[in-house]
């Protein structure tokens, strides 16, 4: 075998430098925003949303504290339950509904599977927020916008559309040998029989990812809660809570409390990620194979 010319392998080494100094570059630029974020929510003085320094002069754990004790002005905790409460209650309810449908659509032949598959993707092209006045609407006449039936209302408004986005676990699904199931079937299992006990355990990496796309949606949402929730501020989210802490008369003193809970929100979604980032990889490889 030839070897490489030297001239050759010095244009190779010279680009690598090249791309990876501009990655570097490129990944000091990114993580800017999250380390002023992380540094203003330590930061001592109290100079609202404008400081003349990038790092703070004054170091303290105040901000956190007072989201936590503070509750008559603006109550975190609550906010943070409620979010939490919500969007577990959600990502049970839409993985159930993506696995179901996509299960449905990828070993079950039926009649309007093909237009049903074409209509689910042209109604995916629109963003969900056009819808939000109709979802209010229907909401509104069960009697789901008042009182403690608004959690309630945020969980349908959530995952009762779940089974739109089967695309990307029917691809995985399609993947797995249906001679399982016929075999399963043989034996004496029933369609259900065979979904959870031969399907459902081939899809766990599958299922990972998408617990952890159902978790996110709910959990960062600003629009839907805001239309649903409206003045109840006890059953508000901690997304209307921030937006709340931006407000004239509260960003002044609520500024650094804001980044403290931009923190404090992204903590739960870090450690799920974390525990499921094995399965996360292995799902995005099936999924691209599908």
């Amino acid at each position: 075998m030839a070897k490489e010319p030297k001239s050759m392998k010095k244009q190779k080494m010279i680009t690598d430098i090249v791309v990876h100094v501009f990655l570097v570059i490129v990944s000091i630029i990114w993580l800017i925003p999250f380390i002023w974020i992380i540094a203003h929510s330590f930061r001592g003085e109290s100079t609202g949303m404008f400081c003349s320094t990038f790092l703070p002069k004054e170091y303290t754990l105040d901000n956190y504290i007072g989201l936590f004790t503070d509750v008559a002005t603006m109550n975190f905790p609550k906010m943070f339950a409620n979010t939490f409460i919500i969007a577990c209650c959600s990502c049970l309810v839409s993985t159930f509904f993506v696995l179901a449908v996509s299960y449905c659509l990828s070993r079950v032949k039926w009649t309007m599977r093909k237009p049903y598959m074409n209509m689910a993707m042209v109604i995916n092209l629109f963003p969900g927020f056009m819808s939000m006045v109709a979802i209010y609407f229907l909401l509104k006449a069960m009697g789901l916008t008042e009182g403690n039936r608004i959690p309630i209302a945020l969980v349908i408004c959530f995952s009762a559309g779940a089974g739109t986005g089967f695309t990307v676990m029917k691809g995985y699904m399609d993947t797995i040998p249906k001679a399982l199931d016929e075999a399963a079937m043989i034996d004496g299992c029933t369609r259900w029989q065979t979904f959870c006990k031969i399907t459902l355990p081939l899809c766990k990496p599958m299922i990972v990812y998408q617990v952890i796309t159902a978790f996110m949606g709910p959990w960062m949402d600003f629009i839907f809660a805001k239309i649903i929730v409206r003045a109840e501020i006890q059953y508000a989210t901690v997304s209307i809570g921030m937006w709340k802490m931006l407000e004239m008369e509260y960003i002044g003193g609520w500024f650094t409390r804001f980044c403290a809970a931009a923190v404090l929100v992204s903590i739960p979604i870090a450690i799920l990620f974390m525990i499921t980032q094995k399965f996360y990889q292995e799902a995005m490889g099936g999924a691209v194979k599908g």
